[in-house]
């Protein structure tokens, strides 16, 4: 297939996907892979790997005419660590080899992904982590101890950085490597959250086993590449895209439309100025992700997320107060382990108390500030003491 460089030739690829395999008739993982295979999947990527080479904007073409034409999608909120955080990654480190080994199966959704990042001695000073990866051979042997893991009890690969040299200082040795969740050692545990819900957990690595063909990046430099999966992983958690009135404040706004007995004059000036707010968040992500056809996410998704997640706390505390008595209501305090993490979904409380840590994951709100401060506004970096000390000094 050549490459499509306009939006025509992008939607005549469309077309003949949808004759190709019309998806009223075709199995759904039968169509997600001929997607993958005509380029149709991310078309800014390479070809060959979901991709055309095409501008990023074009994406917007495809999925307006399969949407149109009803064709099945790939579940992203199921598999949004593996699209927003993993690709990119992927793309951007991995061998030809693993390229093709990974992308195919992450996009359609048949191999979910987590992210073995945080520590519980190494959560917003990530590069202080303590997990050991020693050479043996052509394999690594990991030791550790990861915690608040989406999605671990249902990944089959992790995307893990880990310690292989003690003798350098901390953000220099660090390596990135690509983990089978089903390896012997692995030890998954569900971390039950103020929802009742566990889409977290923690995870055990007792002697694992990783081959250094699943390395991203050269040994030592896996803050580099670590970099590329954050940056990522804020503009998909901040910066997604929805319509006018999407999101939480969507929902308070149709309870206030729907409820006129609920109304007070503070709570309708409360409402107008997070509405107001949330637009400019929404616009505010559609300029970042235009700014992104040119490359790769910058510094500024950290601001993203950051909005993204005081406008959800105030939004849903809003709602609360607006519903009285009901907002004091929960439905449902059982223990399970979801699929996928639904930031607006049941009820007033549920939303309330799932938003507390939107200002944790993906980066500490206080962490984000600081990104914010040094590498967007060019203030004074904040003073390092341990910059050029060896990880094994440290005070621990």
């Amino acid at each position: 297939m050549s490459t499509a460089v306009d939006a025509a030739g992008i939607r005549r690829f469309t077309q003949q996907l949808l004759a190709d395999r019309p998806p009223a008739t075709t199995d759904r993982t039968d169509f997600l892979e001929a997607r993958f295979d005509a380029g149709l999947a991310w078309v800014h990527y390479p070809v060959g790997l979901g991709g055309l080479d095409a501008p990023r904007s074009l994406q917007p073409v495809v999925d307006a005419e399969l949407a149109a034409a009803g064709a099945p999608d790939n579940d992203p909120r199921r598999i949004g660590i593996g699209l927003g955080m993993a690709a990119p990654t992927i793309l951007g480190y991995g061998t030809e080899e693993q390229k093709r080994r990974f992308l195919r199966p992450l996009w359609t959704g048949a191999e979910v992904w987590c992210q073995l990042f945080s520590e519980p001695g190494a959560g917003s000073d990530l590069a202080a982590l303590g997990t050991r990866a020693v050479r043996d051979g052509d394999d690594w042997v990991v030791d550790g101890q990861k915690v608040w893991t989406s999605s671990a009890h249902l990944a089959r690969w992790g995307i893990l950085i880990a310690r292989t040299d003690p003798d350098v200082p901390k953000h220099r040795g660090i390596s990135y490597f690509i983990c089978d969740m089903t390896d012997p050692g692995v030890e998954v545990r569900p971390l039950r959250q103020i929802t009742g819900e566990a889409e977290f957990n923690e995870v055990f690595l007792t002697g694992v086993r990783i081959p250094d063909s699943r390395r991203l990046g050269p040994v030592g430099d896996g803050w580099k590449v670590a970099q590329t999966t954050l940056m990522n992983e804020r503009v998909s958690i901040g910066g997604a895209r929805i319509p006018r009135e999407g999101g939480m404040i969507g929902t308070v706004a149709k309870t206030w439309r729907e409820q006129p007995g609920l109304r007070t004059h503070d709570l309708h000036q409360r409402l107008l100025t997070l509405w107001v707010e949330a637009e400019v968040a929404r616009l505010t992500g559609e300029r970042l992700r235009q700014q992104l056809v040119a490359g790769q996410p910058g510094p500024e998704g950290s601001g993203m997320k950051l909005a993204f997640a005081r406008l959800n706390q105030e939004i849903s505390g809003l709602e609360v107060e607006l519903l009285g008595d009901e907002g004091l209501l929960y439905s449902d305090w059982t223990m399970r382990r979801p699929e996928l993490v639904d930031f607006t979904g049941r009820d007033a409380g549920y939303r309330y108390l799932r938003s507390k840590g939107n200002s944790i994951e993906g980066g500490t709100s206080e962490v984000l500030l600081n990104i914010v401060a040094e590498r967007v506004l060019g203030l004074p970096v904040e003073p390092r003491n341990d910059k050029d000390v060896a990880w094994k000094d440290l005070a621990r």
